[in-house]
């Protein structure tokens, strides 16, 4: 974790189609870009922020978000993702991060993930799904 630095950032983006659609998703009616794809969308920048500097077998996992959704995005507009480091307390990160599309802003907030280490993680699974 010592490459870890506030102020890294990452992006991630994307067209709308129509498989990232509210009804398509199952969290609205209407054919515009769905919540939990945003939200993808989001998680997948602030890992584009962090990953290059952790160190070998470790990963992050989202623990929190707080993130309105404040514009529809039509299908076949592009959008972008924006995640700033902006905290590190211990293991765990918090972000700035941001959703625009070509036209405006459509969401923004902040985000947290904790730094594990893979396999350490992927033995607790291992041991629930054992219970």
């Amino acid at each position: 974790m010592d490459k870890l630095q506030t102020g890294l950032t990452g992006q991630a983006e994307m067209i709308v189609g129509t498989r990232d659609t509210a009804p398509r998703v199952g969290s609205g009616k209407i054919e515009v870009l769905a919540t939990p794809v945003m939200i993808n969308l989001i998680e997948e920048a602030a890992l584009d922020a962090v990953e290059k500097a952790l160190e070998p077998g470790q990963q992050t996992l989202g623990i929190h978000l707080d993130v309105s959704h404040v514009a529809a995005t039509p299908t076949g507009m592009k959008v972008r993702a924006t995640a700033e480091l902006v905290g590190i307390k211990g293991r765990t990160l918090s972000f700035a991060v941001r959703a625009e599309d070509e036209a405006e802003l459509i969401g923004e907030g902040t985000h947290q993930r904790v730094v594990v280490t893979a396999e350490r993680f992927s033995q607790k699974i291992r041991d629930k799904a054992r219970r």
